[in-house]
């Protein structure tokens, strides 16, 4: 009896896992449309929408999370840290610039390419958890999902596909997948020591402090009590901040503290299909054959990946051996 009361508290709690890593990853890929909104309705650089979106997400995690401060040491902080660095203010500073210089399908697709970095990260820094066959053909099929999402961005019709090349802005799109790959990677070791909420507040926190020389290099600030006073704006920023920011963060810290970094980060590979429906309802942007094609591949190897895993560490386990 007690065991058929773990195992059915063990599967609500791996189902309340994959649903956090969903809605997590549904903010963030709303989170693009809602960005490119604010940026250009509220006249504010990329910098500037990623520190006033993370300045409102810090006031709100710090008066809920307020009693503990510090790490338990000085490498606990320096692990945070870095944390800020890579998963806050470079990936968004360099994600929002690309978006300026790039065609946001081009900034899509190289971002998403976050789970393949990952899985080549964790196979040459840890040994014991280098993914199997079956997650990396899960992988595969996933991101040839992705890059027919991206083709539903580049197609006016059928067979007319337009390409743009920037290469500046595709690297620092691509400089995103590795930062995102080792935010992750980092969040697994901090996960064993410190609460999600306490995590979250710190990257916020990093986050913004490292942003700062990036602001400082602004030429024109804008005003925000101009910017704000668009309550469209304004209702996109606490989106960003409330949804994006604080429960994304908080919920995907909790996703890799149970799944690990390579499954958690494979359902990075539905962001492109969220933007890409929120785009077609919000900003009426069509949707072709390509984009419903990539969507259901993503779909199809998130499943595969699991489903193959599982079945050949059956067969390979010391009963099925004998």
């Amino acid at each position: 009896m007690e065991n058929k009361r773990n195992a059915r508290s063990n599967k609500a709690s791996a189902i309340l896992t994959h649903l956090g890593a969903l809605v997590a990853v549904l903010f963030w890929g709303m989170s693009f449309v809602s960005t490119s909104y604010i940026m250009t309705a509220g006249n504010l650089s990329p910098t500037e929408a990623f520190v006033y979106r993370f300045i409102v997400a810090y006031v709100i995690v710090f008066a809920i999370s307020h009693k503990r401060i510090w790490c338990n040491n000085l490498h606990d902080e320096a692990m945070m840290l870095l944390i800020g660095l890579s998963g806050s203010s470079i990936y968004f500073i360099a994600e929002n610039t690309a978006l300026e210089m790039t065609l946001p399908a081009n900034v899509s697709l190289l971002s998403s390419t976050s789970p393949l970095v990952t899985v080549l990260l964790v196979g040459l820094l840890y040994r014991s958890e280098r993914p199997g066959m079956g997650m990396i053909i899960g992988s595969i099929v996933a991101f040839i999902g992705v890059v027919c999402v991206i083709f539903n961005s580049f197609a006016t019709g059928a067979d007319d596909v337009e390409f743009k090349i920037s290469p500046l802005g595709d690297l620092l799109a691509l400089s995103t997948a590795f930062c995102w790959a080792i935010y992750s990677l980092l969040l697994k070791r901090v996960n064993v020591v410190y609460d999600a909420l306490f995590i979250t507040r710190k990257t916020f926190f990093y986050g913004l402090i490292t942003a700062i020389p990036f602001l400082a290099l602004e030429p024109n600030l804008a005003n925000p009590l101009v910017a704000f006073a668009n309550p469209y704006v304004l209702g996109n920023l606490i989106f960003l901040a409330v949804g994006a920011s604080i429960l994304g963060f908080y919920l995907w810290a909790r996703t890799v503290s149970e799944l690990g970094a390579i499954k958690a980060n494979n359902y990075m590979y539905l962001q492109p299909i969220v933007t890409l429906i929120g785009a077609a309802i919000i900003l009426h942007d069509p949707i072709s054959f390509f984009g419903v094609l990539g969507l259901v591949l993503v779909l199809f190897g998130l499943w595969l990946g699991e489903f193959l895993e599982k079945k050949w560490s059956k067969n390979t386990s010391p009963n099925n051996s004998l």
